[in-house]
């Protein structure tokens, strides 16, 4: 599958959380062979302020592979990542991050400040702007919604 197909894919759980209430954004781990191994969607009305859907689908990978540690796997995620989701990439010793939309309010990868320009121990491959205007419309018909 190409970057764009995985996208979709997280497009679809972000759907869903605007479904529920949720801030639409969501989320998919990809192991090194294509295969998707988690998957994840915004819950924070439902649960707490951790339940961002980069933190669901990097739990559900890693319930899956037993494991904490998702090396060379992939995180797609419809919006930018925040603080606590670029450091949970990071923490997962996650290989790439692609994700859709800029969040210039309080993106980690670029938007406000990139926590991946710091000198960590380690590189995450960042790509931003896959299927950016996709990504866009469903956070702005949410919120438009809300308005």
């Amino acid at each position: 599958m190409t970057d764009e197909e995985y996208m979709l894919l997280a497009l679809e759980l972000a759907k869903e959380a605007a479904l529920h209430g949720e801030t639409p954004v969501g989320a998919v781990v990809v192991d090194p062979q294509g295969r998707v191994i988690g998957r994840g969607r915004n819950r924070v009305e439902e649960q707490d302020a951790t339940c961002h859907a980069e933190i669901q689908a990097i739990r559900d990978a890693a319930e899956r592979l037993g494991a904490w540690r998702l090396e060379g796997c992939a995180l797609y995620v419809t919006m930018e990542p925040c603080p606590m989701c670029a450091g949970a990439v990071y923490n997962a010793r996650m290989e790439r991050l692609i994700y859709g939309a800029r969040d210039p309010r309080a993106g980690a990868c670029g938007g406000l400040f990139n926590l991946f320009m710091e000198p960590l121990d380690r590189k995450v491959k960042i790509y931003g702007g896959v299927l950016e205007p996709a990504c866009k419309k469903v956070l702005a018909e949410f919120f438009k919604g809300r308005r």
